[in-house]
């Protein structure tokens, strides 16, 4: 009777993991079809920058919704959390603002402009963060690399 409960709470558990990937998976296909007919409308409109520019940023984002559901997975399966997976999904979210960024400020470059200044100063904490992130993945023991050896 004892041995009931832990399995119930584990197909419970896995149930939850499976049912949160499924809409994950809904999101991001969503989202790309959402971004094709966004990016279709904008070339339409001739706004071809901006097409290019929204058609990268959700790239990026369904990216990083893969690399979550790519988690989950590893997660139920493994029954245990890894860090790596959500340093990948930061560093991906950093390099996505970094993009945006760097695409909306290419109109308007003037030093002494306050705005563009803000925008500088929050590239080289972007860029601070991503470096930041990089070595703490390396830092972090691989649990593959130890389970080989």
């Amino acid at each position: 009777m004892s041995d009931e409960k832990p399995a119930l709470l584990e197909r419970a558990e896995h149930s939850i993991y499976l049912a949160t990937a499924f809409i994950l998976v809904l999101a991001a296909a969503g989202l790309l079809a959402a971004a094709v007919y966004e990016v279709i409308l904008s070339i339409v409109g001739g706004d071809y920058d901006q097409a290019l520019l929204h058609l990268l940023d959700r790239a990026l984002l369904v990216l990083m919704l893969a690399e979550i559901i790519y988690t989950v997975r590893r997660i139920a399966h493994r029954k245990r959390l890894e860090a790596e997976p959500f340093f990948i999904v930061a560093i991906i979210a950093a390099i996505r603002r970094i993009l945006v960024i760097t695409a909306e400020s290419a109109e308007n470059i003037n030093l002494e402009d306050p705005t563009f200044q803000a925008a500088l100063v929050e590239l080289g904490l972007l860029a601070m963060i991503i470096v930041a992130l990089a070595v703490a993945m390396r830092l972090i023991p691989q649990t593959a690399d130890e389970n080989a050896q």
